[in-house]
């Protein structure tokens, strides 16, 4: 079991440096592709430490929608599958109809990733429909407020002032339930992406390819919408984003490096304009200014010191030709977060009493590290190692009803020999606060033996646990 630091940190140093991949994509509604190693640059030698994916226009029909929420959509399948043998968990994410945004994490982390909360923003028809809009994640990530902001805005080249309104509009009206982050830009960083939908003004479709085939993509920047309206508006200004040295995401024949090749026809049936290429698709950050108000106390300003320890560096920004099965190109962004840890211990220590198998009922002995909001629905699972998610649990048990004993240091509870693995193998348990919506304690892994019972049913040879280890037919 690893500590909750960073590979790439130092023994004993409470500075850490992590990395951060993020991905937006508008899907068109298709079904994932086969592999997506690509697309997370998982051959990469830099190991990542946190993974944001962010998709627009994932398939949401009515039926479709409804068997999503109560299973995780095809996507969701797609990269917990991909990333869970790897050692990432799905610590949060968040559908609104089209709209889907994922947080992974290494397991090393997830004890410290804190106060999760989710909330989303409807602008379509009149701005009740959820074809656009926003979803985000807010979190505390050692101690720091970060803010994912995944949105699909206005669509069309003359709408680029409504998709502005529209972005301030969702600044304005998302909140969270937390007293010192109740807004989005109240967040000591936001990340801002998603298919925001700003066109290329002006040039002609000609120009405009001219441009992408000799890679003189620099004439294209000062017509870029968001760039232009970057110019106009204060609050944009504060968000910052990487060179657009990539080709344009949109728009494309599906399954080809092309761009829109095939004429778009209009209601009466005449062949409209072909759509020209853009950067719709793009990755942004917001750091807090820091400018304390001039009446705060000594300590609030060392409070505020300590908290400014975080820095912000973006690595690669780019977009992944690969894949085809959308009319766009999905754009991928690392970042490097360097920061002071301000919390290094979990608030739960929790670990499984003597030798576990499904012949008795098991003890779980855990301890309360640091005061947080503990409720009568926090529980703790028994998970596999490799795990995807919170909810990949194998059995749990709840942490008041099923206490057994209880003192200062140690307080413990039981698991019904009947939910425990007959077969066994490597696990390990996991706090759960109902409160702060996330693993807030880890045991070290450890082994479920075979059951008695399995032997006896012929599911395992007697000598599993001896030198032969082969599975009996």
């Amino acid at each position: 079991m690893q500590t909750g630091r960073s590979s790439s940190q130092g023994e004993g140093d409470s500075t850490g440096n992590f990395r951060l991949h993020m991905v937006t994509w508008n899907v068109g509604t298709a079904e994932p592709p086969s592999d997506v190693t690509s697309l997370l640059q998982l051959d990469s030698q830099d190991a990542v430490d946190l993974y944001v994916i962010g998709l627009q226009e994932v398939t949401a029909t009515p039926l479709r929608f409804i068997s999503d929420l109560a299973y995780d959509d095809s996507w969701s399948h797609a990269f917990m599958a991909t990333l869970a043998p790897m050692g990432y968990v799905k610590v949060s994410s968040i559908r609104m109809q089209g709209l889907l945004l994922l947080l992974f994490s290494k397991l090393a982390h997830v004890p410290f990733i804190r106060d999760i909360q989710t909330t989303y923003t409807r602008t379509g028809i009149f701005g009740y429909w959820g074809n656009k809009g926003a979803v985000s994640v807010r979190l505390s990530f050692y101690g720091h407020m970060l803010c994912f902001l995944n949105c699909h805005l206005a669509a069309h080249m003359q709408y680029a002032t409504q998709r502005v309104d529209e972005f301030e509009y969702i600044l304005d009206t998302q909140d969270f339930h937390m007293h010192n982050t109740p807004h989005v830009l109240d967040h000591r960083v936001v990340f801002w992406f998603g298919d925001l939908n700003f066109r290329i003004a002006d040039h002609g479709m000609h120009f405009l390819r001219s441009a992408i085939n000799s890679n003189r993509l620099n004439l294209l920047w000062d017509r870029d919408q968001l760039t232009m309206m970057k110019k106009k508006e204060a609050f944009l200004q504060e968000f910052e984003e990487g060179p657009l040295s990539f080709k344009p995401t949109y728009k494309f024949d599906r399954g080809t490096e092309n761009y829109d090749t095939r004429a778009q026809k209009t209601w009466l049936g005449f062949n409209g304009k072909k759509r020209k290429p853009a950067w719709t698709d793009r990755i942004l950050w917001r750091v807090k200014p820091e400018a304390p108000p001039p009446e705060q106390s000594e300590t609030k300003l060392q409070d505020q010191g300590h908290d400014s320890l975080l820095k912000v560096s973006q690595d690669t920004y780019t977009c992944d030709m690969n894949y085809g099965v959308s009319d766009h190109k999905p754009v991928i962004a690392t970042f490097r977060l360097e920061l002071q840890k301000k919390c290094e211990t979990p608030l739960v220590r929790v670990c499984a009493e003597e030798e576990w198998s499904a012949d008795r009922d098991v003890i779980v002995a855990y301890s309360i590290l640091e005061p947080f909001p503990s409720s009568t629905w926090d529980w703790i699972g028994l998970y596999k190692v490799g795990f995807k998610s919170a909810k990949d649990y194998v059995t749990y048990t709840w942490v008041k009803d099923d206490e057994i004993s209880s003192s200062d240091e140690l307080i413990k509870v039981y698991m019904s020999k009947e939910e425990i693995p007959l077969l066994g193998g490597e696990y390990i348990l996991c706090y759960y606060s109902s409160n702060m919506q996330s693993i807030v304690g880890i045991s070290d892994p450890f082994q479920v033996q075979e059951s008695k019972a399995a032997i006896e049913q012929g599911l395992v040879p007697e000598n599993i646990n001896g030198l032969d280890k082969f599975t009996a037919n």
